[in-house]
């Protein structure tokens, strides 16, 4: 196990979903003292930091980096260098890999200081605007695509909580006419939450896919099914 030195640290940082305006002083300040910024795509970091000043190396870490990855990430803080973590968007460690690393990280460095900067969530964003009762919720993330997807679907159709989950335009409609099999219970789907082409859909399943099924379908979504296994009789 790597012992550190007292100044290495690693900060978590969530950053816009969508609208660049939505990131906290501390965010910001975060970001310009790290030595260097962790982010999945530098593409698409480097947006954020451009548009407000950031000069700072980025380095990209994702669900497909390898080990190698890792030591150099690892040697960083080594060299006592205070290191930022950001995703795509939104807050690390939710639906993306950046708890993969955190784990890994805790590994090798026990010792490590982690913090993390709050900020904006597609999940709570979601959450807040539903008008489902949202004290306890099941978050499912992404459906996979075939192994295990069954095996959730029905954890959505019996849950006696909300449940949300994310998915791309490319599976929304099979995701939906599959729970639909069983449930046609009040949803809310949450389109490119916080961007120029925010758009929300509510209503019953049945009712939202005629909706979204007129429309081209782009942006990534988040749904909320106001707890299926309360709201409707399950058929055996």
């Amino acid at each position: 196990m790597l012992k550190l030195k007292e100044m290495a640290q690693l900060v978590i940082v969530a950053t816009p979903i969508g609208n660049l305006k939505d990131i906290t002083f501390r965010a910001l300040e975060e970001l310009k003292k790290a030595d260097v910024i962790l982010c999945e795509d530098t593409r698409v970091s480097q947006k954020l930091l451009s548009h407000y000043q950031i000069k700072k190396p980025v380095l990209s870490y994702h669900e497909h980096s390898k080990i190698q990855k890792i030591k150099k990430i690892i040697d960083l803080l080594k060299e006592d260098k205070n290191l930022a973590l950001i995703s795509d968007s939104g807050t690390p460690g939710i639906a993306d890999p950046g708890n993969k690393l955190i784990s890994m990280l805790l590994k090798e460095c026990p010792d490590l200081k982690i913090s993390a900067v709050p900020g904006p969530s597609a999940l709570a964003t979601a959450a807040s605007l539903c008008g489902f009762p949202m004290d306890r919720f099941l978050f499912l993330g992404f459906l996979p695509k075939k192994k295990k997807r069954k095996e959730l679907i029905k954890k959505i159709i019996f849950s006696e909580y909300p449940v949300i989950i994310y998915e791309s335009s490319y599976r929304l409609v099979k995701t939906l006419r599959e729970i639909n099999e069983n449930w046609d219970g009040e949803i809310v789907i949450a389109r490119e939450l916080t961007k120029k082409f925010e758009t929300i859909y509510r209503g019953k399943i049945r009712e939202v896919l005629k909706k979204i099924q007129s429309q081209p379908l782009k942006g990534e979504f988040t749904i909320v099914l106001n707890a299926p296994a309360k709201n409707i009789e399950i058929e055996a």
